[in-house]
């Protein structure tokens, strides 16, 4: 009995970090498969900012005055920074339907059985959500060039911006995986994402100068952090910006965006996964 115990191989521990990862990809793959194979998920998803981007450009953009300008082809310019921010941001609603469906329909309790790293499931759902949003912003961009939006800056800064927006759209996904873990069915977690982005993204600067607010919205519009991110693409990008203001963000919004995005990541990701151990415990 002791030579066949001593013939078998010492069981190799697992180290947490690569085992999260590699569960997280798996997890993250399977969310890309069933992506695919429902196409309707994505096209209703390009459906809606193309529309933003229409009815901005051409609707509005006449009316609004940009440093001086009422000049149609300067809005444009000033007004894709935000549709590609808010674009990033409402996939926020999205996530938090998902994840709520999973649990709604108890394939997280599958999971649960599975010898995998419980904060997996909700970094692999986020990161499939972070490759739809992706391919969305390559669409919008499209159609950006279509209807007159350029950029003026090197290739490594409108890059850069691009980064930014992933990265800002991936910290707004772990505040829909939170919702999605504390509300009962899909269409709460819907409207639950849905009621608080209003506010996020038209009070800012993403539309608007915002300057052209009452002060005390200003205030709150210039420490917005999607206003941040509106402003650092729009920075990187070489396009019209708003006023020059004081608040610290629009001084340095480069580093505003990523300091709020990473602060939105570790805060909502510590209470999701927290959320989820308690749910599934």
């Amino acid at each position: 009995m002791s030579a066949v115990t001593d013939a078998l191989p010492a069981a190799v521990p697992t180290n947490p970090f690569s085992q999260l990862i590699r569960d997280s990809l798996v997890v993250a793959k399977r969310n890309l498969l069933r992506m695919s194979r429902i196409p309707e998920m994505i096209i209703f998803g390009l459906i809606q900012p193309i529309m933003f981007v229409v009815l901005f450009a051409y609707v509005f953009g006449g009316s609004m005055n940009i440093g001086g300008s009422t000049d149609s082809s300067t809005y444009r310019e000033f007004l894709m920074a935000g549709i590609f921010a808010q674009t990033v941001t409402f996939a926020t609603a999205g996530a938090g339907a998902g994840i709520a469906d999973d649990m709604h329909k108890g394939l997280i309790d599958r999971f649960r059985s599975l010898p995998m790293a419980r904060g997996a499931v909700l970094t692999g759902r986020t990161l499939a959500d972070l490759v739809q949003t992706a391919l969305t912003l390559l669409v919008l961009a499209v159609v950006a060039l279509l209807v007159g939006w350029r950029t003026h800056t090197s290739l490594g800064e409108v890059l850069g911006a691009f980064g930014l927006l992933l990265l800002a759209g991936y910290a707004f996904t772990w505040i829909g995986a939170l919702i999605g873990l504390s509300v009962r069915t899909p269409e709460a977690a819907t409207s639950g994402g849905l009621i608080w982005l209003f506010p996020v993204t038209f009070v800012s600067n993403a539309f608007v100068d915002s300057s052209n607010l009452t002060p005390w919205l200003q205030h709150v519009a210039d420490w917005n952090p999607f206003s941040a991110t509106v402003q650092a693409c729009r920075v990187l990008f070489g396009n019209p910006g708003v006023s020059p203001s004081d608040a610290w963000p629009m001084q340095h919004p480069v580093w505003a965006s990523a300091i709020y995005s990473v602060l939105i990541i570790l805060i909502f990701r510590t209470l999701a996964v927290r959320k989820y151990r308690s749910d599934t415990a």
